[in-house]
């Protein structure tokens, strides 16, 4: 992924990079003087036997780690509040993971000009953490990960000096990890892209990166020689044409051991909620299974393997703000991924920023245990879903009779529980072409208790593999609103959750155009145009959004909840002040 920041510090003298290079030919650098304190080179080494063929061996790191925003972290390892430490990869491997991908930014730590120079004491500690890693019996990737952007994107306009530098940084890096075990793959570059060029001359310009850093690596003899090499398309992108421009450009290279690499983060809409992408719909499924379609047709039947370097969500987990993607959902997407990667033998890599969103770094253990469960139970079988994760009552109104829709996935329904206590089919429930399962008015009445606003019950629909899904039963009236002023820096909208859920915002002008900083569509990006602080009793529009509306000018916004609820309401700005009124129901 690309994280905004760049700095850069001076390379090491020519003098420091000679005896570098001297402690590899030597074999004294990487393992040997880098084992963990206490250990030897020995221990330091990976113990696993890698495959010859390229497809079984990628099948091998199936499933994978990325250790994200630490050493590709800019300019510095720690900038971004991530530390790289042995024992994360010690639980990595405990957790069922066989390899890790370790991106790494190098453009702080390598001169600008010529020769181009890494510092030492980097090379050292990018080789400490990938023997870490080796150690422990993992496979492991490593990478130029955002140099892509902070310069290796302008070879459309400095071609020969950023090629040079390129170029430069491979040999180094060929020359370090020489005589690694072939656990160790190199990857060309991370999510390449290139400023003021032409769709061809993309096309061109990252043939000759990724064919300039085969001939570096191969060159440099030692376990390079028939090392993994591993080639992206443009941006990470798995589109039809730009995976063609890759095969051809492996084809070309007439090497048995090369490995292509694609990201998936699912239909944009949906990974980061704007364009009313709430749902895990027919869209984002037909759209990750096309994905997955074209990594086996373009690459898996022709018999190069792909390593799917980055998956995950764009908006999701983050622990640090409120869930912009509904978690039954976000559950759906992962279950789906695992299984369609199993389909075409595609090994896939968790993108992992660190400790806000999957494995907390300092306590080793999953932010979200029942996320990553999901996560995993992926990886090996398939687990039943159902069309909601929710079933709301309207407090007002008597209950009734409510349902979902079961997605089987291939398994088959086992039953219906609360608890320990497994409810009873013809009273509790009624099941209807083995996939519509309604719940009895009698069950909801029961389950809801008091009918307290929020969550009043929890169900599990358990299949006959996988994992169970929950199944929510919620008491909610439709939220209330109020009018409220405030400045364009800080506004917010009070408002009366009363048990319901925030889905996604509209935002119009009155000739019925967009408003507001994402104008291709009236549904605003969660997050990023508004967001909803639930302790607070607010829903906040963000500063962005509100500077982005026309001065002057009532905006109507309609907020859609879960529930099913609407409400809409109007702003306005003038100048640096905003007003809200709420519009009532007709």
């Amino acid at each position: 992924m690309r994280q905004p920041a760049h700095h850069r510090r001076r390379g090491p003298g020519r003098l420091a990079g000679l005896l570098m290079a001297l402690l590899v030919i030597l074999g004294l650098s990487g393992s040997t003087a880098l084992a963990a304190p206490g250990g030897t080179a020995q221990q330091a080494a990976s113990s696993v036997k890698v495959p010859a063929g390229a497809m079984d061996a990628v099948a091998a790191m199936q499933p994978s780690w990325n250790l994200g925003n630490t050493l590709d972290a800019i300019p510095d390892e720690t900038s971004w509040g991530n530390k790289a430490t042995r024992e994360v990869f010690k639980t990595i491997r405990a957790e069922g993971f066989r390899s890790v991908r370790i991106p790494v930014t190098w453009s702080a730590h390598q001169s600008a000009t010529a020769p181009y120079a890494v510092d030492d004491a980097y090379m050292n500690r990018v080789k400490q953490v990938v023997d870490w890693a080796q150690a422990e019996n993992l496979y492991v990737v490593l990478n130029v990960h955002h140099d892509s952007w902070q310069w290796i994107s302008k070879i459309s306009t400095d071609h020969d000096k950023v090629l040079a530098r390129y170029d430069a940084l491979w040999t180094q890096i060929s020359a370090a990890f020489r005589d690694e075990p072939r656990t160790l793959l190199f990857e060309s570059v991370n999510e390449p892209s290139f400023d003021n060029a032409t769709a061809a001359q993309k096309t061109q310009l990252l043939n000759e990166l990724n064919t300039s850093f085969h001939k570096v690596v191969r060159a440099s003899g030692g376990g390079n020689k028939g090392r993994l090499l591993v080639l992206t398309t443009q941006s990470g992108t798995p589109s039809q044409n730009l995976m063609d421009d890759l095969y051809t450009t492996i084809k070309s290279l007439n090497d048995r051991q090369l490995v292509a690499t694609v990201h998936y983060y699912s239909w944009y809409p949906f990974s980061v909620n704007v364009a009313g992408g709430t749902h895990y719909d027919d869209a984002a499924r037909n759209d990750l299974d096309d994905a997955f379609a074209r990594m086996r047709d373009i690459f898996v039947a022709r018999g190069i393997p792909v390593y799917l370097g980055e998956y995950g969500l764009l908006g999701y987990p983050d622990h640090n703000h409120p869930s912009r993607v509904e978690r039954g959902e976000a559950l759906k997407y992962y279950e789906h991924l695992g299984y369609a990667a199993r389909l075409v033998g595609v090994t896939t890599a968790l993108w992992d920023p660190g400790t806000w969103a999957y494995l907390n770094r300092e306590t080793q253990k999953w932010t979200d245990p029942a996320l990553f469960a999901w996560i995993k139970s992926s990886w090996t079988t398939r687990s039943g879903t159902a069309s909601f994760d929710k079933v709301f009552l309207e407090k007002k109104e008597p209950i009734t009779a409510k349902g979902v829709t079961l997605n089987l996935n291939g398994t088959k329904f086992r039953g219906l529980w609360h608890g320990e206590t497994k409810l009873v089919e013809g009273r509790d429930y009624t099941l209807f072409d083995k996939t519509r399962l309604v719940l009895t008015a009698g069950a909801l009445t029961r389950l809801s208790g008091d009918r307290d606003y929020g969550v009043n019950a929890t169900l599990q629909a358990r299949f006959s593999r996988g994992l169970p899904w929950q199944i929510e039963v919620v008491t909610y009236d439709a939220p209330v609103l109020s009018n409220a002023t405030g400045k364009t820096d800080a506004f917010t909208i009070p408002t009366q959750y009363r048990g319901d859920v925030l889905a996604t915002m509209e935002a119009r002008y009155g000739d019925g155009s967009n408003a507001g900083q994402t104008d291709w569509t009236p549904y605003q990006e969660f997050n990023m145009a508004f967001s909803p602080d639930y302790p607070n009793d607010t829903i906040i529009l963000t500063p962005e959004f509100l500077k982005a509306l026309r001065d002057g000018e009532q905006v109507t916004l309609t907020f859609h909840f879960y529930s099913g609820a609407k409400l809409m309401y109007h702003v306005k700005k003038s100048g640096d002040s905003v007003t809200g009124t709420a519009v009532k129901e007709s």
